[in-house]
C-alpha cells in the first residue's frame, strides 16, 4: 500500500490527538491508536482523551465524504492496551466521570456499529480494552497469528460491558465466550480464526500488507451494495443492544463498588488479585 497521502480534505479529522489519521488513495482512511507522547513504541492505553476519541471517530468516518473504508490498527508492541488505571480510579471515585465515560463506552460500541462505512481492523500484540471493542466489531477484523486478544474486565472486578455481550456469543458461541470471558484467558490470533472471533489471521509481517489489500478491495467495489449489506447484518448486533445495554450497566455499577479497588492495586503490584467475597 502507498504511503501516499490524499490531502483533499486535511483539516477533517485535525482535532484528533490520540488518534493519528491519514488519508489513502481511493478514500481508505487509516486511524492509527498511538502511544503516549514521541515514544510510540509503548502500547496505546484507553486515557481520558483516547477514550473519549474513539468513541467519537466513527461519526466522522460516517459523514466524510471522501472516506470509503476505514481502517484501524495499533502501532509499536501492539494493538491496544487495558483502560488507563488513573481513568478507572477516576470513575471509582466520581459519579460525574463514571457517567462520562459510560457514555462514550456505549457511544463507542454503537458508532461502530451504525457507520455506514465498512471498518477493517488488523491486530497485533497486546489487543485490550478500548481498542479491543473497536478491533473485534469491525467489519473484517484481522489478526497476526501472535497476537493477544484479552478482555480484561473481571481481571480487574467488573462485569464484561463494553463489547463482550453483544458479540463474542455471536461470534464463538456461549460456551468459548463464557469460557475466555469469566476466566480473562488470552486468545491467540491463531486460536481466535479456528473458534471465529476474528475473520482471518496471518503472520504479523503479513498484517498490514492483508488489511490494505482488503481495504483496497472494499473501496473498489459497490459503495451501496457493501454499506447495505453491513447495515442489514448488523441487525443482528442492534437486536442484542438490551443485552449489550445491560452489561454495561452491569460493567459501570461495578467501578462503584469494592472489588475494582483491588483489581487496581493488583495490577499496580502485578500480582493475581485477591477479591472479598462476593455477595450478590
Amino acid at each position: 500500500m502507498s504511503n501516499e497521502s490524499h490531502v483533499s480534505n486535511p483539516e477533517f479529522y485535525a482535532h484528533y490527538q490520540s488518534l493519528r489519521v491519514q488519508r489513502h488513495p481511493q478514500g481508505i482512511v487509516e486511524i492509527v491508536m498511538s502511544g503516549e507522547g514521541a515514544n510510540r513504541s509503548r502500547l496505546a492505553t484507553a486515557n481520558a482523551q483516547m477514550h473519549r476519541e474513539l468513541a467519537e471517530i466513527w461519526r466522522d468516518v460516517d459523514r466524510d465524504p471522501e472516506a470509503r473504508v476505514a481502517l484501524i490498527r495499533g502501532e509499536g508492541k501492539g494493538f491496544s492496551a487495558g483502560g488507563d488505571l488513573e481513568l478507572v480510579e477516576q470513575m471509582a471515585a466520581d459519579f460525574a466521570v463514571r457517567t462520562r465515560v459510560w457514555r462514550e463506552a456505549r457511544d463507542l460500541v454503537y458508532n461502530v456499529i451504525n457507520c455506514g462505512k465498512p471498518i477493517v481492523s488488523a491486530m497485533h500484540g497486546p489487543a485490550v480494552g478500548a481498542g479491543l471493542v473497536a478491533g473485534l466489531l469491525a467489519d473484517i477484523s484481522i489478526a497476526a497469528r501472535t497476537a493477544r486478544i484479552i478482555d480484561g474486565h473481571t481481571r480487574l472486578g467488573v462485569a464484561a460491558g463494553d463489547h463482550a455481550a453483544i458479540v463474542w456469543p455471536l461470534l464463538c458461541g456461549m460456551a468459548k465466550a463464557k469460557y475466555y470471558l469469566l476466566l480473562c484467558e488470552p486468545v491467540s490470533g491463531e486460536e481466535a480464526e479456528r473458534i471465529g472471533l476474528v475473520s482471518l489471521t496471518v503472520d504479523e509481517q503479513d498484517l498490514l500488507p492483508k488489511a490494505f489489500e482488503i481495504a483496497q478491495r472494499l473501496s473498489k467495489g459497490s459503495q451501496t451494495a457493501i454499506r447495505w449489506t453491513k447495515y442489514a447484518l448488523n441487525n443482528w448486533l442492534r437486536s442484542a443492544g438490551p443485552a449489550f445495554d445491560t452489561s454495561l450497566a452491569l460493567e459501570f455499577m461495578g467501578f462503584a463498588g469494592p472489588d475494582v479497588d483491588e483489581g487496581v492495586k493488583s495490577l499496580r503490584e502485578r500480582r493475581a488479585p485477591d477479591f472479598p467475597d462476593g455477595k450478590t
